[in-house]
């Protein structure tokens, strides 16, 4: 595993993240404690030292068996979280959303689940469309002057609102926003067109989910498997639903072969060489060894072309076929 400085900070994370929301049966689709325990080791045998995990994942049992997992290792790894949607089915309102008494309240219960005194990286899950930019940043930095956070990111926000917070929190002194965490792959590349752009602007670290589209550049679904196409209700997940969608696919499975890899072997790899921290999440170990052997493929300059052309956006859309600055998983 390679280790690079996660945007502005000092912080030196290795180039895939471990996604845990897999962690746990409690949306009843999931790994068990065992499977979760080989999923972490495998992990951190490969030098990993990235977790992230969020409340709401398996209704609070992501969180909870991470908290075993850590102990006698806590400090060999950065812990990430999220708050925003509940630890439970049906959660309370006001325990919901971005509010500072959602905020405080999550926190709370995270760090009793997770069996620690801080979280090192805090996001804010998603926008709730209500809650003010600056009830945001005061919360934060309340979390972080309490020692309870040590940096704070925004997860599933659009580019104006990241930037217009990380902007707002600079001029007050506040807690920085310190990361940014949305999906990328080569079947939604939309964000190169705005999110990359801002997150290099502003000096942000860069987590991004779903590297697989949910499954789908593995080809496993074109062999009838189910997963995430109905695990999950259908959610997290992009469908091989158009022309060019199965271009992009019949292409890495190519590349695959030509490099004697696996398509998703292909897949994370693309999704490294843009300078952002790829997070895996496998439910099972035999994934977590697929997944991981992203670090042993190094595309070619030609096969980052034949990716980037297949899977272009439209003309009109700025992101279209970026190559400058790439960071090829090697």
């Amino acid at each position: 595993m390679k280790y690079a400085a996660f945007g502005n900070t000092g912080l030196q994370v290795s180039q895939l993240a471990l996604g845990t929301g897999n962690f746990g049966t409690g949306w009843g689709h999931g790994a068990d404690p065992d499977t979760c325990t080989s999923i972490f080791n495998a992990y951190a045998e490969a030098g990993g030292n990235f977790i992230d995990t969020a409340d709401v994942y398996q209704f609070g049992q992501s969180e909870a068996l991470l908290g075993t997992l850590l102990q006698g290792r806590r400090e060999d790894f950065l812990l990430a979280s999220k708050y925003t949607s509940g630890a439970v089915p049906n959660a309370n309102r006001l325990v919901t959303g971005n509010s500072r008494k959602a905020m405080v309240a999550s926190v709370e219960a995270s760090l009793k689940r997770l069996k620690t005194d801080r979280i090192d990286l805090y996001w804010v899950h998603h926008p709730d469309g209500v809650t003010p930019a600056e009830e945001l940043i005061r919360g934060l930095d309340d979390l972080a002057r309490a020692g309870k956070i040590l940096y704070a990111g925004l997860s599933n926000f659009p580019a104006w609102r990241l930037a217009h917070i990380a902007t707002l929190a600079e001029l007050t002194r506040s807690l920085p926003i310190a990361a940014a965490q949305f999906e990328h792959s080569l079947v939604h590349r939309e964000p190169e067109a705005d999110l990359f752009q801002a997150c290099r602007a502003l000096g942000l670290g860069m987590l991004t989910w779903s590297p697989l589209g949910g499954g789908m550049l593995t080809g496993k679904y074109r062999q009838g498997e189910k997963g995430r196409a109905e695990g999950l209700g259908g959610r997290v997940f992009q469908a091989e639903n158009s022309p060019q969608r199965t271009q992009i696919l019949d292409t890495v499975l190519a590349i695959a072969e030509e490099l004697g890899a696996t398509p998703g072997e292909v897949a994370i790899a693309w999704a490294g060489s843009h300078g952002s921290v790829p997070m895996i999440g496998p439910r099972s170990l035999a994934q977590a060894t697929d997944n991981l052997g992203a670090l042993a493929i190094s595309l070619s300059a030609e096969q980052l072309e034949r990716l980037d052309v297949v899977s272009a956006l439209g003309e009109a859309t700025p992101a279209r076929a970026v190559l400058a600055g790439r960071q090829v998983i090697a």
